[in-house]
């Protein structure tokens, strides 16, 4: 690459998609900056979303599992924990994985800018710095990974104190004994679980007709019933008039005439990509209603120089699937062309309390298809290693090829579920014939684990055919 600029490459960004690209690129010789507006790197991931959400998840069902332990349960010391206790445990979590991604940029030299960056042409960046002062630096090609935050709707008060979004909802310090949810996607189901789980009552409003719908329907209905077992209020099919935040809490009016009172309101129904402080009209690009990029195979925005990845580039909008854009983007902006690609199945991982995780097709969908499929099952209370952790919650479910064998799609409901789904990932993923629901048939287990699922699932399946 030439030298008439300050830098091969600047990539926008120090979350997960913006590390993916940083690292690919200078691993492959690129000179790059990375430009990050908040005063610690790792974007909303690391901050605001992912890390902490799941390290306050992991307090919160550490405690259930304790105080519904027989061993401890007939003692009067029920474990009581408050919301800003766990956070400040949650904030240890979160400089850990500071300090260490900081280490990343460090020994890989790459040069690091605080402050806000906005195209003024083609090829030139303005740095907002912190105090006011702007500079000017130039590249050749930009990566843009600014991520995404919280939808604001024009018509709800986000500066009264109880009520939240999903990133403000970890300044919560005073203690709600009702809270209201709007948004019943995958952060207002998490959110409702930790509530639930530290015993304050929850309204769930869902503006669709079922939870989580892009799930296979079973795990959706186990995820309801879950939820209904344990105490949540799920309002399917509702959409707020108006919302009122009085002095001691927050008054929801509901377009079908209720009212739903509590002490605070979590509003977590969508999200919006981070591009309106960019000026991108400075470079001829446009971002969607929601603030998104449109991006080709390669990660290459309508002007080829400039890649975008992550959040702002919308589906599948997950940290995992975000470094690995990062990556395939960074190999684009160095080789012209890119030979990795993101893999077919994402899996997804659902942190409510249980977890929920799947990948591949559901059965919604293998049935449009008119794919001939059998279920296989295991349910978790019959497994020795469940049994012994006290995990009766819980299933694992395989759908496989009638004919062929071949596995289709792997659904899991319960503790551990985004790690136990690895395993099947593993087999999936196997090309030429090797990937068959009879390899859990003929391998070997260690006993007893959460792994031999897979076996009892595989068996149960097998025992449908005739």
């Amino acid at each position: 690459m030439q030298h008439a600029y300050d830098y091969d490459v600047i990539v926008i960004g120090s979350g997960p998609g913006g590390e993916g690209a940083a690292m690919g690129l200078v691993k492959q010789g690129a000179r790059i900056a990375v430009i990050e507006r908040y005063h610690n790197i790792g974007g909303g991931c690391t901050h605001w979303g992912t890390i902490p959400s799941k390290a306050l998840r992991h307090a919160v069902s550490r405690t259930i599992e304790f105080n519904q332990n027989p061993l401890y349960s007939d003692h009067t010391r029920h474990l009581r924990s408050s919301f800003a206790d766990i956070l400040a445990h949650t904030e240890n979590v979160i400089s850990q994985q500071t300090r260490m991604r900081q280490g990343f940029y460090e020994r890989n030299h790459c040069e690091l800018f605080q402050g806000d960056a906005r195209f003024l042409d083609a090829n030139t960046i303005g740095l907002t710095h912190p105090d006011g002062s702007v500079d000017r630096l130039t590249a050749e090609k930009f990566v843009i990974a600014c991520g995404s935050r919280p939808y604001h709707p024009a018509d709800v008060d986000f500066t009264h104190p109880r009520i939240y979004d999903s990133d403000s909802i970890l300044n919560l310090h005073h203690e709600p004994g009702h809270v209201i949810i709007y948004g019943a996607g995958v952060i207002g189901c998490e959110y409702a679980s930790i509530f639930r789980g530290l015993n304050v009552k929850v309204d769930l409003i869902n503006t669709r007709d079922r939870l989580l719908a892009f799930l296979d329907q079973e795990m959706s209905d186990a995820l309801s019933y879950h939820f209904w077992n344990s105490g949540v209020v799920i309002r399917h099919n509702e959409e707020f008039e108006k919302i009122e935040g009085v002095s001691d809490g927050v008054i929801m009016h509901l377009k079908s005439g209720k009212k739903v009172k509590a002490d605070c309101l979590l509003y977590a129904n969508g999200r919006t990509g981070n591009t309106d402080s960019l000026s991108l009209e400075n470079v001829g690009l446009e971002a969607d209603g929601r603030g998104l990029l449109k991006v080709n195979s390669m990660y290459q925005t309508a002007q080829p120089h400039i890649y975008a990845v992550g959040d702002v580039i919308g589906y599948p909008s997950l940290a995992s699937a975000a470094y690995d854009q990062g990556r395939i983007a960074a190999q684009a902006v160095i080789k012209g062309e890119a030979t990795a690609h993101l893999i077919e199945d994402i899996p997804t991982g659902i942190y409510t309390i249980p977890e929920i995780s799947s990948v591949g097709k559901t059965e919604q969908q293998l049935t449009a298809m008119k794919v001939p499929y059998e279920v296989g099952r295991a349910q978790f209370k019959h497994l020795a290693r469940a049994q012994i952790v006290g995990m009766n919650v819980g299933s694992l479910k395989i759908l496989f090829h009638r004919d062929t064998k071949e596995i289709l799609g792997i659904h899991c409901f319960g503790e551990r579920a985004a790690e136990i789904i690895h395993i099947g990932q593993a087999i999936m993923e196997q090309k030429n014939g090797g990937n068959t629901i009879e390899y859990f048939v003929n391998t070997t287990f260690n006993y007893p684990t959460m792994a031999e699922a897979y076996r009892v699932a595989a068996l149960n399946g097998l025992n449908r055919l005739f």
